[in-house]
């Protein structure tokens, strides 16, 4: 080694023990790393396991680079520009970074209020690193002002979980792609890094290419802290009920990931209520409210943070404990990812497994939100102008795609060069685009290939972390020795009587609010329909009632059941219908009580499922001794079935419903709300504006009640 490389060594590893103490040494691939991006300004991918050190690597490489700024050394190394996926990562990392005495910042969407302060600071060469988001390298104004300056000055370019910029990965996400016109305006010897713990050797081989000439450092993915191991449980009360049993014997503190927000929620306040310090985490809640979460976990104040996938990339707590999934991810390597948040600073983490028999629905119903099929893009671009934009709401009229869906799809077609987004909008380019079914087909295939691994995982008779390892193509993959197929499972499938007694009864409540729309969607008149802004006061529906959601851990599998897509039409079945009955019951005399007792029952008039919904409104008559006033018919031809927004859904059904004469006569001598009952709510736009007919024909006001709500 050269005299330069030895004294590089020599002040890395001084940064090294100032970032992680006095008793930390650079591995040798660190070293490489270091050596690579400092000494021979190339690019880098990292493919290394969770708690391996990635960000030593970029935080030693950006001090040795400011170093070398400051004494005139070859090269001026502007500041290190590092695009994270989370706003957790972000302050992670600003932390991490303060402790090397290295000056981070960071822009995103939370702080608005500091960006110009930031950009000065930047500037005026008082920033080390900045810290952004993938979907800042779109944003018009940051795209068309900030970036330019910005990667012309970059000293070091990070790409942070860089499985991200690939669509064969398991979690990709196309405003990464962005990254290659910030790769192409960078000076020429900029080093880049690009770092993963979650990449096989499809997606490692994809994103070397996309950098260009990268030196790849790919190490062993073992984790011998993490004991893994799987809880086969009849049903989602067994679940919380081994939960309530087991989580105290769980070491330190940890994370229970959850498929959806619903289960997220539902399995905090049962945790709760079992006398357990836990908090939620969902990528709904308040960016405060998230914050809050965190810190308490960091400063174990509370025994689990019970999250989403949104917590996936987003945490660092070298000290957690213990992971557990109720469900399991789409994915081995997704799960991978996740339970790698486990044991980087304990001699041993808990890692379980509890799969449920919804984990398969749940995967569907995010696979269908994938691509859209050609006739939709190209339905999209030829709504699309060259001079004058149209904004996401505008487009929605339009094209029958939910809003994130859309959204998606155009940041896709931005990176093809099909569109362009500025300042209110989306603009077609007029470049020729070419729909790559051959590659979608095969990126759709390869995610039911991992669906159908994640399921042998849970019933595989060898070693688990062996077979996780060989999913992420780890050639030095052998028996972890530790795992419950290795040395037999710590943790029994046992659930006391008490605790599956309080997870059945918490599960077995029926009841959620339906909220009443208040807006109609932007554009409709664009459309032919003559509705915008508020809707009038008199013709809304009250906030209404639903037994569950269909992704809840209690009802919604019962609820999938009678309403899903494979559902055939039957008569309510009583334990449906008592549900309903408790469901009122709670509305009458709870704290959000109705404001008036409802004097009648009408039905929505359903093509698909009229048997269901016509002996759920005579029961409901019956019961509350009620009088039965009839249906809403849908008028003239079907009314359509869900649509993918809600300006499609609106357009689909304004003056779909009409209120026969006797029924507007019934309505007409009412002194008091009418229940209007359906099986499901999926947009709310069937409540909505069969509540308005009926508003309009002289209810005083209606109360929705359903059977389930979607999502």
């Amino acid at each position: 080694m050269s005299q330069d490389r030895t004294a590089v060594r020599e002040r890395a590893e001084a940064v090294l023990r100032r970032l992680a103490g006095e008793h930390a040494r650079l591995r040798e691939d660190q070293w490489r790393a270091i050596e690579a991006l400092v000494v021979d300004r190339r690019r880098v991918l990292c493919v290394q396991r969770t708690g391996w050190g990635k960000s030593a690597v970029y935080f030693v490489a950006t001090a040795l680079l400011r170093d070398r700024e400051a004494t005139g050394a070859e090269g001026v190394a502007g500041p290190t520009v590092i695009v994270s996926p989370l706003l957790a990562l972000m302050r992670n990392q600003v932390e991490s970074a303060a402790r090397a005495g290295i000056r981070a910042r960071t822009i995103n969407s939370a702080n608005l209020d500091e960006w110009d302060e930031i950009t000065a600071e930047i500037h005026a060469g008082a920033v080390d690193v900045l810290l952004i988001s993938p979907e800042r390298l779109n944003n018009p104004d940051f795209r068309d002002t900030v970036l330019p300056k910005l990667a012309a000055t970059t000293g070091l370019l990070v790409v942070d979980e860089a499985h991200c910029v690939s669509d064969w990965g398991h979690d990709f996400r196309p405003d990464y792609r962005r990254l290659r016109t910030f790769l192409g305006n960078l000076p020429e010897r900029t080093p880049v890094l690009a770092t993963t713990a979650t990449a096989n050797a499809r997606v490692t081989a994809d994103v070397a290419e996309q950098l260009g000439d990268a030196l790849v450092l790919r190490g062993s993915l073992d984790r011998e802290s993490l004991r893994l191991g799987v809880v086969e449980l009849p049903s989602p009360a067994y679940r919380l009920a081994w939960l309530a049993d087991h989580l105290d014997r769980l070491p330190g503190s940890g994370i229970v990931y959850t498929l959806t927000v619903a289960a997220a929620g539902e399995t905090a306040e049962f945790l709760r209520s079992r006398g357990y310090a836990v908090a939620s985490y969902t990528g709904q809640a308040e960016d405060a409210d998230r914050r809050a979460a965190e810190q308490d976990l960091l400063d174990n104040k509370i025994k689990a943070l019970v999250a989403t996938s949104a917590l996936g990339m987003g945490f660092d707590k070298p000290d957690l404990g213990f992971v557990v999934h109720l469900g399991a991810p789409p994915s081995p390597i997704a799960y991978y990812q996740q339970v790698g948040r486990a044991g980087r600073a304990v001699a041993h983490a808990e890692v379980l497994l509890l799969p449920g028999t919804e984990d398969a629905a749940i995967w569907r119903y995010f696979a269908s939100l994938a691509f859209p099929p050609e006739a939709q893009v190209r339905a999209v671009l030829a709504a699309l102008h060259t001079d004058r934009p149209l904004s996401t709401q505008a487009l929605e009229p339009i094209v029958d795609l939910r809003r994130a869906r859309l959204e998606l799809m155009l940041k896709v077609l931005d990176v093809d060069g099909a569109v362009r987004r500025v300042r209110g909008g989306w603009l077609a380019t007029g470049e020729p685009w070419v729909y790559d079914e051959a590659r979608l087909r095969r990126v759709a295939e390869a995610r039911t290939a991992e669906q159908q691994a994640m399921r042998q995982y849970a019933t595989t008779a060898d070693c688990r972390l062996r077979y996780l390892r060989e999913c992420l193509d780890d050639t030095d993959a052998t028996d972890c020795g530790r795992c419950d197929r290795c040395a037999g499972p710590l943790f029994t499938a046992d659930v006391s009587d008490v605790a599956l007694t309080a997870g059945q009864t918490f599960l077995g409540r029926p009841g959620v609010e339906i909220a009443p729309k208040k807006l109609w969607p932007t554009g409709l008149e664009a459309v032919g329909v003559p509705l915008k802004g508020r809707i009038a006061p008199a013709e809304q529906a009250l906030p209404g009632r639903a037994v569950g959601r269909l992704s809840d851990l209690g009802w919604g599998g019962r609820l999938r059941d009678l309403v899903g897509p494979e559902a055939t039409d039957v008569v309510v079945p009583d334990d449906v219908a008592a549900a309903v009955v408790e469901v009122l019951k709670a509305w009458a005399h709870g704290d959000e009580r109705w404001p008036r007792r409802p004097v009648g029952v009408v039905a929505v008039g359903s093509r698909r499922r009229p048997r269901l919904v016509g002996s759920l409104a005579e029961r409901i008559a019956a019961v509350g001794r009620l009088p039965l006033l009839g249906q809403v018919p849908p008028a003239g031809g079907p009314a359509g079935g869900p649509r993918g927004n809600s300006a499609q859904r609106v357009r689909a059904l304004h003056g779909a419903f009409a209120v026969p004469d006797e029924l507007a006569d019934a309505l007409a001598g009412l002194d008091g709300p009418v229940l209007l009952v359906d099986d499901l709510v999926d947009s709310g736009w069937t409540m909505t504006l069969a509540a308005r007919e009926l508003r309009r024909a002289g209810a005083p006001d209606v109360l929705p009640l359903a059977l389930a709500v979607a999502g």
